[in-house]
């Protein structure tokens, strides 16, 4: 019960990786505010967990109005803010530069960089007015790696590394520290439909997709979004007091595969072999 006494507040927390971190949240002793656009989603995340350590407040992280209401509630619910998670993200792609939609890519800037901002803009004073807090901002290996035709995703997510670690610096005077967690393939239903139409130009199914997809992967597989949920815990926890500005990866080991190479030990020889 690590994070017994605290108050946390999760954005995006309907579906995928954000469920996954607000039901560890509260197993691990947490009392947690959940938001995202859709109140069923929210509504049955809360269902799933014990009466009283959770409220549910749907809202756009877009919309500053929104995200005001949002921390407002989390503060009447548990009293105070301890940590703050920002999830929230879209991820379309199948584009280019040249191809994009300009209303897309500020779609996606909004809800990727811009929403995050929104949100510790918000909750950051009163984190302070507690004395401190811990921010952890959900970002990619697409935000360190490129992915082809997802020029406004991988721009979002590394602008978001980036806004984690200005965070750090300027607020850890203020006892509040800010980590960035950068998941590799995690099987989400948002993963689910961004790959699916690779699923007939493959000839296969969606686990054909994701075997494709991990082929080359050190650890070869995809992750759950339970995994990546303990790094999140620690962060929001007394265990990780003396870390701020840190980019953590939890990408199966992709991060470090130079792709030539990952074809040769794919193909099952050696170099010089």
């Amino acid at each position: 019960m690590k994070l017994d006494g605290k108050v946390a507040l999760i954005t995006g927390a309907g579906t995928g990786i954000g469920a996954a971190i607000a039901k560890r949240f509260v197993t691990d002793g947490a009392k947690i505010c959940i938001t995202g656009r859709r109140q069923q989603m929210l509504d049955e995340v809360a269902r799933s967990l014990p009466a009283g350590t959770v409220a549910a407040c749907a809202g756009d992280v877009t919309k500053l109005e929104d995200v005001r209401r949002i921390v407002d509630g989390a503060l009447a619910f548990g009293g105070k803010l301890d940590v703050l998670v920002n999830n929230a993200a879209i991820d379309p792609g199948g584009t280019t530069v040249v191809d994009i939609d300009p209303e897309l890519w500020h779609s996606v800037l909004e809800t990727n960089v811009t929403g995050p901002m929104y949100m510790m803009k918000a909750a950051i004073p009163h984190m302070t007015k507690g004395g401190g807090g811990s921010i952890i901002n959900i970002a990619s290996l697409g935000g360190l790696r490129c992915l082809p035709g997802m020029p406004a995703y991988c721009t979002s997510k590394a602008a978001l590394i980036m806004l984690t670690q200005q965070v750090a610096l300027d607020f850890g005077p203020s006892k509040i520290r800010c980590n960035v967690v950068c998941p590799g393939g995690t099987r989400t239903a948002m993963l689910e439909k961004s790959l699916s139409p690779l699923a007939d130009v493959l000839g296969t199914d969606l686990d054909g997709v994701f075997k494709c997809i991990a082929s080359m992967v050190p650890l070869r597989r995809t992750a759950n979004p339970d995994e990546i949920t303990g790094i999140c815990s620690y962060l929001a926890s007394d265990d990780s007091t003396f870390m701020t500005g840190s980019v953590l990866l939890l990408d199966g080991g992709a991060a470090i595969v130079d792709v030539a190479g990952a074809a040769v030990s794919n193909a099952g020889v050696r170099w010089g072999v």
